[in-house]
């Protein structure tokens, strides 16, 4: 008889389950606005050695720095005087690569792109550059990730935080008033 209560007793006990034990989260500190920001600063820092290195192994690339951390030469100049202005609806071919050469993009696999200059949603730095360039120019801009595709890169040949390279023909501008 002692030993049916202490089988069913054990059983019982066995039977119940224990509440699952609770992690208290290691408390790493606040992150604060500070902290965001140099880690930005590094991160930029990085890519803008990254750029800079690239650039000094190509002399012949006469490369201009905007505000913005935007490089751009214009390679081949046409003999018009026409640039794109905000507003103008402008058609360019264009190569991306990124600045391993890895090959991403292009007009011959996807067609000319065609876009409102500072009105569509493409990449800030295309906006930017195409500012300087006058129908049919040729030019080469490196855009910091920034500028392109930032922190998710653009999810298929973009890699993050990635500084890519766009070699773009200036094809086409229609002006705003001309629309």
């Amino acid at each position: 008889m002692i030993r049916t209560f202490v089988f069913i007793i054990s059983i019982f006990l066995l039977s119940c389950k224990s509440e699952p034990e609770v992690q208290t989260p290691v408390n790493t500190g606040d992150w604060t606005q500070d902290e965001s920001i140099n880690m930005h600063n590094t991160f930029a820092g990085e890519e803008n050695q990254e750029i800079e290195d690239f650039l000094s192994h190509r002399p012949d690339w006469k490369a201009k720095e905007t505000g913005t951390g935007l490089r751009y030469f214009v390679y081949y100049k046409s003999e018009n005087n026409d640039t794109a202005r905000a507003g103008d609806f402008v058609t360019v071919d264009f190569e991306i690569t990124l600045l391993d050469g890895t090959f991403c993009y292009s007009s011959e696999e996807k067609g000319a792109e065609s876009f409102v200059v500072e009105k569509t949603d493409l990449e800030y730095g295309l906006h930017e550059g195409i500012k300087f360039m006058c129908t049919g120019d040729k030019a080469k801009f490196i855009l910091p990730s920034h500028m392109a595709h930032g922190l998710i890169g653009d999810k298929d040949k973009i890699p993050p935080l990635m500084p890519t390279i766009y070699d773009i023909t200036l094809v086409e501008i229609q002006k705003k008033d001309q629309k």
